[in-house]
């Protein structure tokens, strides 16, 4: 669940990103300040508009926030008051950590992406496909979750590459908006001592 906020480009307007809209037909309710995003042919919820937002909280930041326990509760209340379910959760668990690729074998199905086995916390490996250069066994590097924000506003979501699923991407230096990134292809190739699960820290992570 992600929480973004432009007031000079788009308004006093909370947008909640909650789905992968997968392309589908999107349509909206509308009940007072609180407007509910659907897919018309499943209507499942991929965003909730909660407007005059600065009615209810405040928010200096701009693009991805982070709201409290207690903010959201308010959002929620309001959800409520339009008559709408509230069900938004907070979720403060990292979404950029050092991952180190512990499994990897040729996608069948093409001549440039792997898939990868990913270890992202101590009890936790998922499976990545992706297409580095630069991706081995034993490589530490920095992986985006599903519900992480990339700089350029595109959300990550559990996906498929070509039949394979795959549940987060590994990063470039480009990718991440790194200072003196390089421009060729590659993921971002961390010290073997980097923990894994630990949260992405550019200033620890990226030396360049």
């Amino acid at each position: 669940m992600i929480f973004t906020y432009n007031k000079e480009h788009v308004g006093d307007v909370l947008m909640v990103i909650v789905a992968d809209d997968q392309a589908a037909k999107l349509a909206a309710e509308r009940k007072g300040n609180v407007a509910r995003v659907y897919r018309l042919d499943n209507g499942e919820t991929v965003a909730w508009n909660i407007f005059q937002i600065s009615n209810l909280v405040n928010i200096t930041e701009r693009g991805q926030v982070f709201l409290t326990d207690e903010e959201i509760s308010i959002l929620n209340q309001e959800l409520s008051q339009a008559g709408f379910e509230p069900e938004l959760v907070n979720d403060l668990d990292p979404k950029f950590v050092v991952g180190e690729i512990m499994e990897m074998v040729a996608h069948p199905d093409s001549d440039h992406l792997n898939i990868c086995q990913v270890k992202v916390a101590a009890d936790k490996v998922v499976q990545i496909v992706a297409g580095a250069p630069n991706a081995k066994v034993g490589l530490k590097t920095i992986v985006a979750l599903p519900g992480a924000m990339m700089p350029k506003g595109n959300v990550i979501f559990p996906g498929e590459l070509r039949g394979e699923k795959s549940f987060g991407m590994m990063c470039s230096p480009r990718e991440l908006q790194l200072p003196n990134a390089p421009q060729k292809r590659g993921i971002i190739e961390l010290a073997s001592s980097e923990v894994v699960g630990t949260a992405f820290d550019p200033t620890k992570h990226w030396q360049e």
